[in-house]
């Protein structure tokens, strides 16, 4: 399983961001997903997006939180 808190958890108390379609977004949480039964991969949430990985840390899909117009971008 990957250890979120190892590769993330500076994003949270430093100044360090991701590059969102050339945006400087800085990372807000991140934790698991899954289906009810199995941990289907990770979640990133920034100031603007949630962007999902699966377990193999391939890019799934993003979306847009609340306040941004409605956007679901798939891999």
């Amino acid at each position: 399983m990957i250890n979120l808190d190892e590769k993330y958890h500076d994003y949270l108390t430093s100044s360090k961001t991701l590059r969102i379609d050339g945006v400087q977004e800085r990372v807000r949480g991140y934790g698991y997903h899954c289906d009810g039964s199995d941990i289907l991969g990770y979640y990133l949430t920034t100031d603007n997006y949630k962007l999902y990985y699966n377990n193999n840390e391939q890019f799934i899909r993003m979306e847009a939180l609340a306040g941004l117009p409605a956007e679901k971008v798939e891999a």
